[in-house]
């Protein structure tokens, strides 16, 4: 269970590989959990890449046993608040608490990362959004400092639109990749792992020195 706040436990999953080089808290569309096929996938392929992973649901136990959840499934700032403290967390907690993090966010997922990143840019390092929803951070986008990745499919013409305007949103560095004939769901492994593949890549490049490896000297 992961504390996210004095009074949430969420349930996830953690996996840190020896020599690990960044950690990765992945969180799918709140109407989901961390058992996402897909997800899970994600995760151990990210796992293989070198990268500590913690697949997080984003509603608790009872939340997503009521099925008054929709405005829950729909509150970016709050699952973004549960999202970040999650990162927290991890730099307290996390078997290598020097370890940078970053999030991945499928589907409503990518918005709760992006207004976690917006509202707390101190706990993530970078963020990639896969077939999500990166418009539901609305206003806050042009807030998120931690670069940003976009994927979406490109047989999702609605999620490309989405998209396209999300990025011109953003402020931080940021880049979109189309993944050809893929649609919203990313539905084949070889999709999948071209997803794990990019997503890996950004936050290798992005996660891959411990914090305090930037921390000035303390004097002579």
């Amino acid at each position: 269970m992961v504390p996210v706040d004095d009074a949430v436990l969420l349930r996830g999953r953690m996996a840190v590989p020896a020599g690990a080089r960044g950690l990765v808290v992945l969180a799918r569309g709140s109407d989901s959990t961390r058992e996402s096929p897909r997800l899970a996938l994600t995760s151990r392929l990210f796992q293989a890449m070198g990268l500590g992973t913690l697949l997080l649901d984003l509603l608790t136990s009872e939340e997503m046993e009521e099925r008054r959840t929709r405005q829950l499934r729909f509150n970016m700032g709050l699952l973004g608040l549960r999202m970040a403290g999650a990162a927290r967390w991890l730099q307290r907690e996390s078997p290598i608490p020097d370890l940078r993090v970053g999030y991945f966010g499928a589907h409503t997922g990518a918005g709760a990362a992006l207004s976690a990143a917006a509202n707390r840019p101190e706990l993530v390092d970078a963020v990639v959004s896969r077939g999500g929803r990166p418009d539901l951070a609305g206003a806050v986008l042009p807030r998120v400092r931690a670069p940003t990745l976009l994927l979406v499919g490109g047989a999702d013409a609605l999620g490309l639109d989405i998209n396209r305007r999300a990025h011109a949103a953003l402020q931080a560095p940021k880049h979109m990749e189309i993944i050809p004939g893929a649609t919203h769901h990313f539905q084949e492994d070889a999709e999948l792992e071209r997803v794990a593949e990019l997503a890996g890549e950004w936050f290798l490049q992005h996660l891959g020195s411990p914090r305090h490896a930037e921390e000035p000297a303390s004097g002579p």
